[in-house]
């Protein structure tokens, strides 16, 4: 099975703009990050490391911490495609992950470790971003489920943890909060929101157009005809010729 199945399965590429999964191959001597804004059920931010190909997955409930004393809960879910890290725009509702989705930070990171895929299998990977918004030491710790362990569970939780360096703001948890707009295009949720929607409303009407032209036509086509009425009135003149 390919990691990307689980990503594909769960979408409908004819309904979703979301782009189709394949491996990719390495681009370039540095892995991508990117973390997506995204306005879903609840608001939360998609976090994405490029590793083996592919973009392994976190969904952070907050807006990621600069004070390394405020841990934040980061829920493990499928890869995703490579191509994921330039998407922006509006997943239709009942769609799966419906909502609109904001390109809040990319750049590259650095593993600490030399071996990243061995870090995240033991459940502790540390790393350095090198972003727009995000810079400096990060760790991302999987919890233990005391019930079940780590192999049974179907999605693993973790924390991100921003780590003690010149990018760090002690006592100030959601200094990124006000970061509000797409690293990609400047534009807040609600409008790339709207957007969407004028998009998607404007295609509609092209498609309603060509049925109104015709019958705008046959009206302009016979309002001439009543105007020759008047040519009616030429046997008034012949009677005068006869007098």
């Amino acid at each position: 099975m390919s990691r990307l199945t689980p990503y594909n399965s769960k979408r409908d590429f004819a309904v979703t703009p979301e782009p189709p999964g394949r491996i990719a191959k390495r681009a370039g001597k540095k892995l991508r990050f990117v973390i997506q804004r995204h306005a879903a059920t609840r608001l939360h931010f998609d976090l994405r490391l490029e590793l083996d190909g592919v973009y392994k997955s976190w969904a952070v409930t907050k807006v990621p911490s600069l004070d390394p004393a405020t841990k934040r809960l980061a829920v493990e879910v499928e890869d995703h495609p490579i191509d994921y890290g330039t998407f922006e725009g509006t997943i239709p509702q009942g769609e799966y992950g419906g909502g609109t989705v904001q390109l809040w930070d990319n750049g590259t990171w650095t593993p600490q470790g030399d071996n990243p895929q061995r870090d995240l299998a033991r459940g502790s990977l540390k790393v350095c971003f090198d972003g727009k918004r995000m810079h400096g030491g990060w760790a991302l710790i999987r919890l233990r489920d005391k019930d079940t362990g780590f192999r049974k569970q179907p999605r693993h939780n973790w924390l991100l943890i921003k780590e003690t360096d010149e990018y760090a703001k002690p006592g100030e948890p959601d200094a990124l909060a006000s970061e509000v707009t797409s690293v990609k295009s400047g534009r807040t949720l609600e409008e790339i929101a709207s957007r969407s929607r004028k998009v998607w409303h404007s295609n509609r009407s092209e498609k309603k157009e060509p049925e109104a032209k015709p019958r705008a036509a046959a009206t302009r086509a016979k309002a001439p005809a009543k105007r020759k009425a008047p040519a009616a009135a030429k046997p008034a003149a012949k009677k005068k010729l006869r007098k």
